[in-house]
């Protein structure tokens, strides 16, 4: 007979099928530049058609990858995004009406893959000033709970965790045999990572992203870092060939480019640099310690100047509800000092009193 698993049925998703040709992006914390043109060309420039005719090969890349984090092959599993590597830990490591803590607003994923599975998503909501209390993640941390999900840097907050907080938090974990996911999609725009935890630690998983500082999104390559028994579980459920060969053409070629990820992170502070003196002599309040990403104050009705720079600048930017002491306020991916003027120009045009 004809089934329909009600948790589907009943999932809450908003999908997004709007085009974005001919803008600025600043609303999905991709890089608005992308890599140098004639960088992708070199790096497509062996293309052929056996290549493209051809099933991906990914231990090579995984070598090349494990090399450039100083592990080996058995710590690592390529995913299509780290989205499909945080779904398959979730599957993997919680049971159906299992208990997850994480923290909220965070990437909305933790809670769709949550519900699609029956799980049981207990959040732990930020301070009004934007602020994490660690305290308040580890009073949630029960005998009962299987995973616990934190985010360094967090999206869309911006916030992260020292090591003193983070090792506070692992030692109750640890206590209580709950597993680790931590998700590092932002770790290179801020010197400070919990990768050796997974890399040396049972029950711990890092997820990482090529979609934001390597400026790859439209390729879809992630990796899980894990302890090798986990990583075999998470492998288990990968689809056959769950990455592209263009996506690993593209990632070797950046990890192996000398100077090319520092010029990208150089570049990336730079234009941040200069937001953030722009919206400071502007009156600006803004946070985001961390991340590709900044939340903006403004000084009038933030709805509607996302619409505006839509309508008029060819800007897309996010607003967001209920941020705390900023109430509904911009979400402003970082991008290239150029792009920064452009946003900056845009907002003083229209955020007007």
């Amino acid at each position: 007979m004809y089934y329909l698993d009600s948790k589907i049925e009943n999932l809450h998703r908003i999908f997004d099928q709007n085009e974005r040709k001919g803008f600025l992006r600043l609303d999905l914390n991709e890089n608005p530049g992308g890599l140098p043109q004639e960088f992708i060309d070199d790096a497509l420039k062996d293309v052929t058609p056996q290549f493209v005719a051809q099933y991906p090969e990914t231990l090579h890349f995984t070598e090349v990858l494990a090399n450039f984090l100083k592990t080996d092959v058995s710590h690592l599993c390529l995913v299509n995004g780290s989205a499909e590597g945080i779904r398959y830990i979730i599957q993997a490591f919680t049971a159906p009406g299992g208990r997850i803590v994480g923290v909220v607003p965070s990437y909305f994923m933790f809670q769709v893959y949550s519900e699609m599975y029956g799980r049981d998503f207990v959040k732990v909501p930020y301070n009004e000033d934007l602020t994490m209390d660690v305290n308040n993640i580890i009073k949630e941390l029960t005998d009962e709970t299987q995973l616990l999900i934190l985010l360094n840097p967090n999206n869309p907050m911006g916030n992260v965790y020292s090591e003193d907080e983070f090792r506070n938090i692992m030692e109750v974990a640890n206590n209580k045999q709950i597993t680790v996911l931590i998700d590092e999609a932002y770790h290179h725009f801020y010197p400070g990572t919990f990768i050796n935890y997974a890399l040396n630690h049972e029950h711990v998983f890092v997820t990482r992203t090529f979609s934001k500082l390597f400026s790859m999104a439209g390729c879809r390559l992630g990796y899980v870092a894990g302890w090798p028994e986990g990583v075999k579980m998470v492998q288990k459920l990968c689809t056959p060939h769950n990455t592209n060969a263009f996506a690993l053409k593209i990632a070797e070629k950046i990890i192996e480019t000398p100077g090319m990820l520092q010029s990208l992170i150089e570049k990336f502070k730079e234009g941040r640099g200069w937001l953030i003196e722009a919206l400071d002599r502007n009156g600006y309040a803004h946070k985001g310690e961390a991340g590709n990403f900044l939340f903006i104050k403004t000084k009038t009705d933030a709805q509607i100047i996302v619409e505006r720079m839509k309508a008029e600048k060819k800007i897309l930017i996010k607003s967001y509800p209920n941020v705390g002491e900023f109430g509904t306020c911009l979400r402003v991916s970082i991008g290239e000092k150029k792009y920064m003027e452009k946003f900056i120009e845009a907002l003083l045009e229209i955020d007007k009193n």
